[in-house]
C-alpha cells in the first residue's frame, strides 16, 4: 500500500497528460498535400548499375594520398575469413609469418593498446582489417575534386 501511495503522485501527470492529448484533433494529411524534399521533379528512370572495376592486382602500390593512410591491398580479399575466431590476414602478414611469407608485417601500432603498451596479440580495435584497408581498384573518382596528395 504504501508503495501505491508513493507512485501514485508520479503517475497523476503522466496520466493527464495522457487524457488532454486524447481530446487534441489529429490533422490528417492528403496524399496532395505531401510534397517531397526535391520539390516537383519527378524520379529519374532507374539506371543501369554502376560498371564494377577490376581490382588492380601485382602492380605497383597506389601512392597514399596522406600521412596517415591506410595502405591499400594489392590482392584479392573478397573470400577472406575475418571474424572474432579467424582473421585470414593474420596468417601472412602477422609478427611470426610475414618473414616467410614475404608480405609487409602488420604495423605496431595495430599491437598496441589504448595507453601504447605493446603487446603480443594484435587489438581487437584494429582486428577487422577491412575496416580500414581495401583492395586498390583502377577506377575514376566519382566525383571531381582538386585534392592533391603527398609525395
Amino acid at each position: 500500500m504504501k508503495r501505491l501511495i508513493t507512485i501514485l503522485p508520479r503517475l497523476i501527470p503522466a496520466a493527464a497528460v495522457i487524457a488532454l492529448l486524447a481530446f487534441v484533433p489529429l490533422n490528417t494529411a492528403t496524399a496532395d498535400a505531401v510534397s517531397s524534399l526535391r520539390g516537383p521533379l519527378a524520379l529519374e528512370k532507374e539506371k543501369s548499375p554502376p560498371p564494377v572495376y577490376k581490382l588492380k592486382l601485382d602492380q605497383e602500390k597506389f601512392d597514399r594520398n596522406f600521412k596517415t593512410q591506410p595502405p591499400l591491398i594489392p590482392h584479392k580479399v573478397a573470400k577472406y575469413k575475418i571474424n572474432l575466431k579467424a582473421n585470414r590476414c593474420v596468417k601472412c602478414h602477422g609478427k611470426a609469418n610475414y618473414k616467410e611469407e614475404e608480405a609487409p608485417m602488420i604495423g605496431v601500432s595495430h599491437y598496441q593498446d589504448k595507453n601504447g603498451k605493446e603487446g603480443k596479440k594484435i587489438n581487437m580495435g584494429r582486428y577487422f582489417c577491412t575496416q580500414c584497408h581495401v583492395a586498390q581498384a583502377d577506377a575514376k573518382p566519382l566525383v571531381a575534386n582538386t585534392f592533391k596528395g603527398t609525395k
